[in-house]
């Protein structure tokens, strides 16, 4: 199976997220990161840069999935609304 780059992710942070969530939208991910930039726990860089990789068959889906999550389409609005009500003295009030 040929695993093909569709991002490249400043760090592992980036990257873990971004795994996760295309793993759960049914994608087979892998990250591929220099060796030393990893020993070293690099996240910036040419050695921090993260390759995010899915397989050659699953590249269109993948491209798609970044598109929509650059054009927002997966804002959590029910989440957000949900700490529009929150009460300030909810906040300070241990």
């Amino acid at each position: 199976m040929k695993f093909v780059s569709i991002y490249s992710a400043a760090g592992l942070l980036e990257a873990d997220m971004l795994k996760g969530f295309l793993e759960a939208q049914g994608l087979k991910v892998i990250l591929c990161q220099e060796s030393v930039g990893r020993t070293l726990g690099l996240a910036a860089g040419t050695l921090g840069k993260v390759d995010v990789m899915v397989p050659e068959e699953q590249v269109n889906d993948a491209k798609e999935l970044l598109n929509a999550i650059e054009d927002g389409e997966f804002t959590d609005l029910e989440h957000h609304e949900e700490h529009e009500n929150i009460d300030e003295e909810d906040i300070n009030d241990p």
